[in-house]
């Protein structure tokens, strides 16, 4: 079985379009010129191996833009995954709602909308705080 640490697993395209992403912002802080840029983001795109990316990068250091990038990047996934489990929440309520509506013959109070509203806020503050923001210990 081959470890990750091992440089000979196969890269995707996803691990190359990162070292791209790398590479452009080593440009963007003069770290390269354009021609080892152009050079490097060719070799990123031909790699077909995890060493043969680290190669590409091993003498940049990694950038404040990029460390931002990955925060911002992991709060949006998280945020996203929240509101879909609100969603889903809801689907659940308002069935359940609708149902013993249903069966008892007349709509009931829409009880679903008090947990929604307070779950909402709740998820509205919380992506309002944004990534980066560290809670005080």
């Amino acid at each position: 079985m081959v470890s990750p640490e091992d440089g000979s697993m196969r890269a995707s395209d996803t691990d190359r379009e990162h070292v791209a992403r790398r590479l452009r912002i080593a440009l963007d802080e003069g770290r390269l010129t354009v021609t080892e840029y152009d050079e490097r983001l060719q070799q990123a795109f031909a790699a077909a191996t995890l060493s043969e990316l680290r190669q590409l990068t091993r003498d940049l250091p990694e950038s404040r833009a990029e460390v931002e990038l990955a925060e911002r990047e992991e709060h949006r996934t998280k945020v996203v995954k929240e509101w879909r489990d609100w969603a889903g929440g809801a689907v659940i309520m308002i069935a359940i709602w609708g149902v013993t509506s249903v069966v008892s013959g007349d709509p009931k109070f829409f009880w679903p909308a008090i947990p929604l509203v307070i779950w909402a806020a709740v998820l509205v503050a919380s992506s309002i705080e944004g990534p980066g923001k560290k809670k005080r210990d």
